[in-house]
């Protein structure tokens, strides 16, 4: 297959990328500034000459806090832009993937949510992906749209690497406890697309790592993977915070863990644990490098 993949400078995009190649397909990569998905003739021109068999959205605003100031810019890239990319696609041909996430639901189930549960965001980022949800679905009804969760990886920055800069510089951290869902390794997720892409899914599918996490799990569990590799750490102590102590612009979902039942009985694959998808990123990357990248995230 030919896939396209917007954003294509993104942490899951770089993994994708390098997934689909490694499975025999064609990649053609856009992003800006040459490639816009909000600009409408930037879009056509591209994916009318490449006329891909896929086109898969990586592209998004993703800054949560600043969307809340930046509301119009927010709806713009993840609101419009699947809508422009939608557009386009139907009318060469193409099938369309949408990657979405966990912050379209409100938080307060306390189960894992499916696919048809209600959404209902609580901040201005989880409105405008869901705007862009509902946009692909409506231009494109056979549109893939995959959500995820807490995603981190080698591109970009993320928790991880913000934990390991924060352990290495200070004695003492705090780490918000009351905040639950699923850390996604991105070439677990890149994998996931790539195998329901194959598959020829519609529709909205779910995909992370399995298991459950509070962020300050998530932080415990860095630390421990970094002290049995022999890591020398500052830390002395990682402490369990409430969220009330971060007052952040954007509200959370207390709770966003998301059922992936769907996916499993489209794919028939098991979902490697969080646990074991951070040891493996832990194992596959330079620590000194991703020291020295901290200091952008």
């Amino acid at each position: 297959m030919k896939v396209f993949i917007a954003g294509a400078n993104g942490m899951l995009a770089h993994d994708l990328a390098a997934m689909l190649a490694e499975r025999g397909h064609e990649v053609l990569k856009g992003a800006r500034p040459e490639f816009d998905i909000i600009d409408i003739n930037s879009v056509q021109k591209t994916i009318e000459g490449l006329r891909p068999d896929v086109v898969v959205n990586c592209a998004a605003y993703t800054a949560v806090d600043s969307a809340e100031k930046e509301r119009e810019l927010a709806f713009k890239i993840n609101g419009e832009g699947p809508a422009n990319l939608a557009t386009v696609a139907s009318e060469v041909g193409s099938a369309l993937v949408h990657i979405s996430t966990d912050f379209v639901f409100d938080g307060k189930k306390n189960t894992p949510y499916n696919e048809s549960d209600p959404t209902g965001p609580v901040n201005v980022y989880g409105e405008s992906k869901l705007a862009g949800e509902i946009n692909a679905r409506k231009i494109l009804p056979g549109s893939l749209i995959v959500r995820t969760s807490w995603l981190y990886g080698l591109q970009g920055p993320n928790f991880v690497k913000t934990m390991i800069g924060l352990l290495s510089e200070r004695e003492s951290v705090d780490v918000v406890v009351d905040q639950v869902g699923c850390p996604t390794y991105t070439v677990d997720l890149a994998e996931a697309v790539a195998s329901l892409v194959e598959a020829g899914c519609k529709g909205i599918f779910h995909f992370s790592n399995e298991g459950v996490a509070s962020w300050y799990d998530f932080a415990y569990e860095i630390v421990e993977i970094l002290k049995s590799k022999g890591t020398r750490l500052k830390l002395k102590a990682l402490r369990p915070v409430l969220t009330k102590k971060f007052p952040r612009p954007a509200p959370r979902p207390s709770y966003s863990v998301l059922d992936k039942t769907r996916y499993r009985v489209a794919i028939g694959s098991d979902i490697p644990h969080w646990r074991d998808a951070l040891k493996r990123f832990l194992d596959s990357h330079d620590l000194e490098a991703i020291k020295k990248d901290t200091r952008r995230c």
